[in-house]
């Protein structure tokens, strides 16, 4: 595997797991404010630091055309403005088992969409990895008690959680569209802005001034680290993953965003890392490998073949 894979691999690990943080420091961002308005500052912080970067970083950039605008607003409205009303509102209505366990079945919803509109071969190994990472997942969310998942019934906030997962798999499929033609600085910075200004209305509907002034030190650091980490430098890592291998590949490593939530859940909230979750994270990091890695299993039936002959 050559170097520039292995870096556009650590870059994908490096943002799904960063992630994993949004989960933590989301829930001290919504003590001070309601979820739309958390996710308009930290889009609106996001936008205020992409516009120059995009200025410094892509000197020789292309206009986009009326077309390329209608695409840009698309992934405004899927990935950022969508996806973030959906996420919040199943986090304050549905049970967090649940809300986890749609969320990780993203990649399967990118996989198929990705073979369907874009063509994108699905090798044997992205269905084994995806269905390993995503057994790690669903162990980590359930806590190894699989079962239970049989025991939630199906309720109206259902619809808004399959919202979600549609929303964002979406945002994965057109993004490898866009980024034909623009960067991935570009796409996301057109993206957070038109996601930014379709949030800012429902931010003004249920903020006052007095909550602003009223917000936590911590909220604001929250939104901060959002903003610049979670938003920024992972959004743009995680665009440059679907450039250079794909959509389907990348949606992989989304994976590995419950076991960093979980880890930083253990850190950070005084939460008790088990012994399922360890299990959990290892059936993720083994299924993002086999996933990722094409010559795995054709080396060993090489070899195979090697040993008949001789014998």
């Amino acid at each position: 595997m050559n170097k520039k894979l292995w870096l556009t691999y650590g870059m994908l690990t490096f943002a799904t797991a960063t992630w994993g943080s949004a989960f933590i420091a989301g829930k001290y961002a919504v003590q001070s404010f309601e979820p739309a308005t958390v996710a308009f500052f930290r889009f609106f912080g996001a936008v205020i630091l992409l516009i120059p970067l995009m200025f410094v970083m892509e000197k020789n950039r292309q206009k986009p055309n009326l077309k390329d605008y209608g695409l840009f607003a698309v992934l405004g409205l899927t990935g950022i403005a969508l996806y973030n009303i959906f996420f919040f509102l199943a986090s304050k209505h549905a049970p967090v088992i649940k809300s986890s366990l749609f969320i990780a079945s993203n990649p399967v919803l990118i996989v198929l969409l990705s073979a369907l509109f874009l063509k994108e071969t699905i090798t044997r190994n992205n269905v084994i990895g995806l269905a390993i990472a995503l057994s790690g997942a669903f162990f980590i969310i359930t806590e190894g008690h699989l079962l239970s998942l049989f025991k939630l019934g199906f309720e109206p906030i259902d619809f808004v959680l399959m919202g979600a997962v549609v929303s964002w798999a979406l945002y994965s499929v057109v993004g490898k569209v866009v980024l034909k033609k623009f960067s991935s600085v570009e796409s996301t910075t057109y993206a957070v802005a038109f996601g930014t200004l379709f949030l800012m209305p429902f931010a003004l509907a249920e903020t006052s001034w007095q909550d602003v002034q009223q917000a936590t030190g911590t909220t604001w650091f929250a939104i901060i680290h959002m903003s610049v980490l979670v938003t920024v430098v992972s959004f743009v890592m995680y665009y440059n993953g679907i450039k250079e291998v794909g959509a389907a590949k990348a949606s992989i490593f989304i994976n590995v965003m419950p076991v960093s939530a979980v880890i930083m859940a253990t850190l950070f909230l005084g939460e008790n890392f088990t012994a399922a979750h360890a299990i959990g994270a290892a059936l993720v990091l083994s299924g993002v490998y086999i996933g990722t890695n094409p010559r795995l299993f054709k080396k060993k039936q090489a070899e195979k073949l090697v040993k008949n002959e001789i014998a």
